[in-house]
């Protein structure tokens, strides 16, 4: 696949989930960087650079595929042969995914009890892996979750736990209070996590969290730590990216705007904790747990 193709693969959301974005992006630069292995060093990095920004510009909020592509240009002119580490780093990458994303489920798995019923709200491959791995291991329960409108991603996730034998009772998500109402436990994926704490996920997840607060239904959200967002640090704020209106209404009348955000902050207090491979913390630990492993970031 080249360059390009995987740049609109992103753009036009036909690949999702912040990990396997991260991992599009990784292999795009790496692509990119084969193309142009043959020009000068000075030059290579200057195109290297100029794609990141590009990849960058696809999806607003995907900070583990910026800081995967920081990670691999970081420094990358003091190296002596740009294209043979550009290799080496990306190996490294997707090593960190898969190890992340293991350790992940091992301790979300612990969360789940037998006769469980648990919430999630749109798609993560990190949700539903902890769910799997959970039935696999021989506990029983049953999941609530939501359409996800307008790209009715919650689908995916009702086809991929129905699949591995996991009951499923999918609602819409006007209905998140009802599925909500017997939940015990609540799990959701990241696309970012802000120095304050604050979560980001798709559109409904505060709203979601509200609710489950009012239930007693604690909050888990199941992310990579490279998910946290380092420039929010220094005060920037995470873009919420928003899609084309006609998502939602192709045919709206003229005069009616259409508000398409497909994210949004969860306060920070609505968390129960961060399942990430650092271990569960409350979202404001959880970033200086990050600080301390992985300096690079900041």
């Amino acid at each position: 696949m080249d360059f390009q193709t995987i740049v609109e693969d992103i753009r036009n959301l036909k690949i999702q989930g912040a990990q396997s974005v991260a991992k599009a992006g990784v292999q795009a630069l790496q692509v990119f960087a084969k193309k142009i292995k043959d020009n000068k060093k000075i030059d290579q990095i200057h195109h290297l650079n100029r794609a990141k920004q590009i990849l960058f510009k696809t999806r607003p909020t995907e900070p583990a595929m910026r800081n995967a592509l920081n990670y691999i240009l970081a420094d990358i002119e003091s190296t002596e042969d740009v294209f043979t580490e550009i290799n080496k780093r990306v190996e490294e990458v997707n090593k960190h995914f898969d190890r992340v994303k293991n350790k992940i489920i091992q301790i979300g798995v612990k969360k789940i009890k037998n006769n469980m019923i648990v919430f999630t709200h749109c798609h993560s491959s990190t949700v539903t892996d902890i769910l799997v791995h959970a039935k696999e291991k021989g506990k029983k329960f049953t999941v609530h979750n939501t359409e996800t409108r307008p790209r009715y991603q919650g689908r995916l996730t009702a086809q991929e736990l129905n699949r591995a034998g996991i009951p499923v009772v999918h609602y819409i998500d006007s209905a998140a209070r009802l599925a909500l109402k017997k939940a015990d436990i609540m799990l959701i994926g990241a696309d970012a996590i802000t120095v304050e704490g604050k979560v980001i996920n798709k559109i409904g997840s505060e709203l979601f969290a509200e609710v489950a607060e009012k239930w007693d239904t604690p909050l888990y959200v199941c992310s990579d730590s490279w998910k946290f967002d380092p420039k929010s640090v220094f005060g920037y704020e995470e873009t919420i990216e928003k899609r084309d209106p006609k998502e939602i209404w192709p045919t709206a009348p003229i005069g009616v705007k259409i508000d398409n955000n497909i994210f949004e902050k969860i306060n920070p207090d609505l968390t129960t904790g961060v399942i990430s491979e650092l271990g569960i913390y409350k979202p404001t630990i959880f970033v200086e747990e990050v600080k301390r492993a992985y300096p690079w970031m900041f």
